[in-house]
């Protein structure tokens, strides 16, 4: 795995340990209401990890993207549908989001070099 993937995942990891260890009812909730939202349902899981890719790079929102990026990748993405869902991002987002294409075409290089 390469450096960077790993380290987003130990870290995401970590933090959410620590997060729902406190116990708290509405956190749980949210992360309990995230997870069901990107399941398998009408729409498949890839189509909605790239609605979520979308949706994280209009609000800016890296680790987000990360996560996304990742879970696309797994469920067979290909590096043109993850550019032209990240073209229809920046559309919407405008040139701000620029910054944050630029880190996302290189966490989806990190995850093509894990192969």
């Amino acid at each position: 795995m390469s450096q960077k993937v790993q380290e987003f995942n130990e870290y995401r990891a970590k933090m959410n340990e620590k997060i729902l260890a406190s116990d708290n009812k509405v956190i749980k909730r949210i992360f309990n209401l995230d997870t069901n939202a990107y399941s398998e349902g009408h729409l498949p899981v890839k189509t909605k990890e790239l609605l979520g890719l979308v949706a994280s790079a209009v609000l800016r929102c890296d680790d987000c993207i990360a996560y996304h990026l990742e879970t696309a990748y797994k469920h067979g993405v290909s590096k043109e549908e993850m550019m032209e869902t990240m073209s229809i991002a920046t559309l919407v987002g405008g040139t701000i989001v620029i910054p944050h294409l630029r880190r996302a075409v290189e966490f989806w290089e990190a995850l093509e070099s894990q192969n």
